[in-house]
């Protein structure tokens, strides 16, 4: 236990860290690759050009100075992190070399107010908090070791198939190329998969959920091919997998891991709600309850902008027409003359539960949302107005906080 003194000095860090953290992450990461380059091959390089890892420390720091008192607070938060280190295969010999260059970062901003006292207290906290997150991560690794089929690291997958499911998302099947079986997982996890970028002569990880029904004998990726925008570059990795990656070619996957999944603890209904390519868990978590016969209510709300973009219509179209069930309604940002109601949308405009109360709002339900970060804020807002508990709201976003990408 970390001793009066040593959370009080912490503590006072956190408004300092709310406004100088993001000075004080880049410093980092700077120079934990430039003393250690090898941890660029575990870390995306495009969240650090992008800058959304540096603002997620930023805040991971900040928010643990804040409730060093009580960091039970952050357990959703911590849970996050370990399913996303364990997929990335961080390991405990990983921690010393983060602390070395996280308490010379705190002293080579900070200057003067980095005082000896403040930096042996925050070599403390940090050394507790790494326990915790060590002793979580040995559990998840142990538990994905145990399954029949199960692995830890990165494992050879072989290309089984490959499918275009709109004009920027593509399936592929994976199977191990050792000819072994891969694990049962919770609908709606993701994978780490890893291939090697010429552009930045390194080894990229990246997320991507798992968009099929777990039981099977091969895992189903589904990634969205990423533009480039007015202030980042395209996507590598997932530029690279639809270009390069083909039929018969091997990637590098981690284990399922994820904290965000259908709920196997209660037979609730079940609204599946998603924005773009945050579809690809929702499909995982629709494609287990039409396998398993579930006899749930099961509604499938998915907004995307036009029908080019639509992936994987035809399939829930067949869902939604032999399920009884089962309710979709799919939403259109941008109308196209050829488009039918009812076959390729069903609503025009952005996704509106409010103006389809009646089909998504259901008794008792979970509630499942997936997709840009600002459409869940959107949906979760608009579910709590509606009445809707906000321990019933289950959220995953994709990028640097433990979201997949």
């Amino acid at each position: 236990m970390l001793s009066p003194q040593i959370r009080a000095l912490v503590k006072a860090t956190a408004p300092v860290l709310k406004t100088h953290g993001v000075a004080l992450t880049r410093h980092f990461y700077a120079r934990m690759f430039d003393g250690n380059p090898e941890l660029k091959h575990v870390f995306n390089q495009g969240h650090q050009a992008g800058g959304e890892q540096q603002q997620a420390l930023a805040g991971a720091v900040a928010a643990y100075a804040e409730h060093i008192d009580d960091p039970s607070v952050l357990a959703p938060v911590v849970t996050r992190i370990v399913h996303k280190h364990v997929s990335l295969g961080i390991r405990p010999e990983h921690y010393p070399i983060v602390g070395r260059h996280l308490l010379a970062s705190i002293r080579e901003v900070l200057g003067e107010a980095a005082t000896d006292e403040l930096v042996d207290a925050w070599a403390a906290a940090y050394g507790q908090l790494a326990d915790m997150l060590i002793a979580e991560e040995a559990r998840l690794y142990a538990e994905s070791a145990a399954k029949p089929g199960g692995w830890t690291g990165w494992r050879a997958f072989r290309v089984v198939g490959k499918q275009p499911e709109s004009a920027d998302i593509t399936s592929f099947y994976l199977a191990p190329a050792d000819g072994g079986t891969v694990p049962d997982y919770r609908p709606g996890q993701y994978v780490s998969v890893r291939i090697f970028v010429p552009e930045l002569g390194l080894m990229q990880p990246r997320q991507y959920s798992l968009s099929d029904a777990p039981g099977q004998d091969r895992l189903r990726i589904s990634v969205k091919r990423e533009p480039a925008g007015a202030e980042t570059p395209a996507g590598r990795v997932s530029n690279a997998l639809h270009d390069r990656l083909q039929e018969g070619g091997v990637l590098d996957v981690a284990p399922p891991q994820g904290d965000f999944h259908l709920r196997a603890d209660n037979a609730a209904p079940v609204v599946l709600v998603s924005g773009g390519v945050g579809l690809t868990p929702m499909m995982s978590m629709l494609n287990h309850l039409v396998a398993t016969d579930d006899p749930r209510q099961i509604r499938f709300v998915h907004g995307c902008r036009n029908g080019a973009v639509h992936a994987m219509k035809d399939h829930v179209n067949a869902v939604a027409a032999a399920r009884g069930n089962v309710r979709k309604a799919v939403f259109y940002e941008e109308v196209a003359s050829g488009d039918q109601p009812g076959r390729d949308y069903d609503h025009a405009g952005r996704v509106d539960l409010r103006a389809i109360r009646d089909q998504a709002i259901v008794p008792d339900a979970d509630y499942y949302l997936c997709g840009p970060a600002g459409f869940m804020r959107a949906q979760r807002e608009t579910l709590l107005a509606l009445g809707v508990a906000a321990d019933r709201i289950h959220a995953e976003a994709f990028g640097s906080g433990g979201a997949p990408a």
